[in-house]
């Protein structure tokens, strides 16, 4: 069997392992906090990170919900990690953004965080952060779920059906998951371009 194929594979044994009802759960938590006019905040780092800044379009262009990620701001998480340190960049940053109980933080994670490894613990100090000031807790890991998981209110953990391949399967579910919300009946109200403006291919 190729590598191709056999990434291919493992991707479809993820997809039929994902909890759907939870995702349609998460649609609906996004839509309340829309609703009360809360703010979304993404949380992420590597290739998270990129994952969190197209994500903060979607949810803001598709969906109507104010959403901003620190990872956007080079120059504030840039200047917070050389004066105070990676562990405090994204607690800080919600402290400064006055973030409360309308609002919500989003995790993008592969492990989730794990404090005890000094596995991304800026995820943990920024969820704990977020706990304390009465926020709900989002997320979409993989491996165990990690701190993520066991803080979170609604957090789908990506199936591990390839150990040597965490990573890439759970980046790439990140996309996934948050596509299928901002398509959600529940969420989307603005449509996206492709589709209102393509026409049917005829029939040959």
């Amino acid at each position: 069997m190729t590598h191709a194929r056999r990434y291919f594979e493992e991707a479809a044994a993820i997809l039929q392992q994902l909890d759907a009802a939870a995702v349609d759960r998460l649609a609906g938590e996004l839509a309340a906090l829309r609703e009360r006019g809360g703010r979304l905040f993404l949380l992420g780092v590597g290739g998270s990170a990129a994952n969190c800044s197209h994500a903060v379009n979607d949810f803001r262009k598709l969906c109507g919900i104010e959403a901003y990620t620190p990872v956007d701001n080079v120059s504030e998480l840039t200047a917070r990690t050389n004066d105070e340190g990676w562990d405090s960049v994204f607690s800080e940053w919600l402290k400064v953004s006055k973030a409360n109980a309308k609002d919500a933080i989003f995790v993008f994670s592969v492990g989730g965080g794990d404090a005890e490894r000094n596995v991304s613990p800026n995820l943990v100090k920024g969820i704990q952060e977020a706990k304390a000031r009465g926020l709900k807790v989002f997320g979409v890991v993989g491996r165990d779920g990690g701190y993520t998981r066991k803080a979170g209110d609604t957090v789908i953990v990506v199936p591990t059906v390839e150990a040597s391949r965490v990573t890439p399967h759970t980046e790439a579910f990140h996309a996934v998951v948050w596509h299928c919300l901002v398509s959600h009946p529940a969420l989307q109200i603005v449509a996206t371009k492709w589709e209102s403006v393509a026409r049917p291919v005829p029939a040959r």
